[in-house]
């Protein structure tokens, strides 16, 4: 007898999936990484949840055998890129990010040549192949601290035109060389969305990822990364906040916040590639080992720079003079 779908059909099923992912994950010596956009109930299985500054730095200290990466594959290349004696897996082969292919290897090096002398800072949303043609890599929570420790005063920054826009309205002694890359999600919101959604929640702070549109950010009271949000919410005083990201990072704000009220200002604030991970892929990767990611060591070699000086910046006001290394 074929047992008919209900909602405690699909509990029950999605219990039984949870479970046995901690069963795979004692067998394999794993450890489940997930990004702040992912599903709720992936983000419940987590060891370790953030954005991709917390989680590059978490992944340096992980002394698990297997890093499943629940995102996209640039994350699962960094993963691979600080810890090559591990096995990576990417639940879904095909959870790619549209940022990180506007730019190309070839058309990175064409745009060096038009500016020589100038270093590279590449977003952490790019390729391994990419991170090795750039001089120091950044994340949207440190991208001005990245590119402020840098000597020179030009700077070529990939691919998000959007985050090297709000580097530039920071830092205005910079001049910074940016590329046409975009965020499919983050341009969906549109200045008259936020307006119309402050008008409805006229107490309400509105919190902006800087991959939205300049016109955007202008409405912000506050721009930060995933992260940064989290800790901006959790210390703030106000109960009322219009989030300017992927719908994925109301779960983390909501266990963290049960007090606060968070809206989003449209519905169409979802990152396909990162809902393409279920429960039940993260099983069939860790029952069957597949859907390994790794990078060619030339390549993994020349990125870990990138990468490493990136995690070597503290708050200190480093000058880091990058074209004569």
């Amino acid at each position: 007898m074929i047992e008919e779908y209900t909602e405690a059909t699909n509990k029950k099923y999605t219990e039984k999936l949870k479970n046995r992912v901690i069963e795979l994950k004692k067998k394999r010596n794993a450890v489940i990484i997930v990004h702040n956009y992912q599903r709720d109930e992936v983000q419940e299985i987590a060891d370790i949840t953030g954005d991709s500054l917390g989680l590059s730095k978490a992944a340096i200290k992980i002394e698990a055998d297997v890093i499943v990466f629940c995102g996209v594959h640039f994350m699962a290349e960094t993963a691979y890129i600080l810890n090559p004696k591990k096995t990576v897996l990417l639940p879904v082969k095909e959870a790619g990010c549209p940022m990180a292919d506007m730019i190309t290897p070839e058309a990175l090096k064409k745009k060096k040549q038009e500016y020589p002398g100038a270093p590279v800072v590449c977003y952490v949303n790019t390729s391994a192949s990419i991170k090795a043609e750039s001089d120091i890599c950044c994340t949207s929570r440190n991208a001005v601290e990245v590119v402020n420790s840098i000597k020179e005063k030009r700077v070529i920054f990939i691919p998000d035109k959007n985050l090297g826009y709000y580097v530039q309205s920071q830092l205005p002694d910079k001049e910074i060389i940016l590329w046409e890359g975009f965020c499919p999600t983050h341009i969906r919101v549109l200045p008259d969305q936020i307006i119309t959604t402050k008008n409805l929640y006229p107490e309400a702070e509105f919190i902006a990822h800087p991959e939205c549109n300049p016109d955007v950010l202008d409405l912000a009271d506050k721009i930060t990364s995933t992260g940064g949000m989290l800790e901006y919410i959790k210390n703030s005083k106000k109960r009322d906040f219009i989030i300017g990201t992927e719908t994925g990072m109301l779960y983390r704000l909501r266990q963290d916040n049960p007090d606060k009220r968070f809206f989003l200002p449209t519905n169409h604030l979802l990152c396909a590639s990162m809902k393409l991970t279920t429960l039940g892929w993260i099983v069939n990767s860790l029952e069957l080992m597949v859907n390994k990611v790794s990078v060619p060591e030339d390549i993994r070699e020349r990125a870990y720079r990138s990468v490493g000086r990136m995690l070597a910046i503290s708050g200190e006001k480093k000058w880091v003079s990058i074209s004569g290394n």
